[in-house]
């Protein structure tokens, strides 16, 4: 191979990992379903959730929660994703479910681990 076509090579490649690069962090998800049950047994169920930023549980948050992405979600009791001092968030890896202990807060957002 020549030296031309071999700095040719390397440039398209460095070209093409710059790109996917730049690009990787729009709108990124994981892959899967995340799933949530409340006290009254609704179901919500969201395909390839994004990966960035605190996301909402909703009003009545949820008691049970189903983790069938490949990536990990910690879930917390205030609706921003803030610990607190009684809980420093519930840790969930891919594929696993949870269920709050009875008598206690539901989880009111997650975050995802990645």
């Amino acid at each position: 191979m020549s030296d031309h076509r071999r700095l040719g090579v390397i440039t398209g490649a460095a070209l093409l990992l710059l790109a996917a690069t730049g690009c990787s962090g729009l709108g990124r998800t994981a892959v899967g379903t995340f799933s949530s049950v409340d006290r009254e047994d609704l179901v919500v169920t969201i395909s390839n959730p994004l990966v960035r930023g605190c996301q909402s549980l909703g009003a009545r948050g949820a008691t049970r929660v189903v983790n069938d992405t490949r990536v990990d979600f910690v879930l917390y009791r205030t609706p921003n994703c803030k610990k607190v001092t009684e809980d420093g968030g519930t840790y969930v890896a891919t594929t696993l479910s949870d269920s709050i202990a009875p008598g206690t807060m539901p989880w009111r957002s997650y975050s995802i681990i990645h």
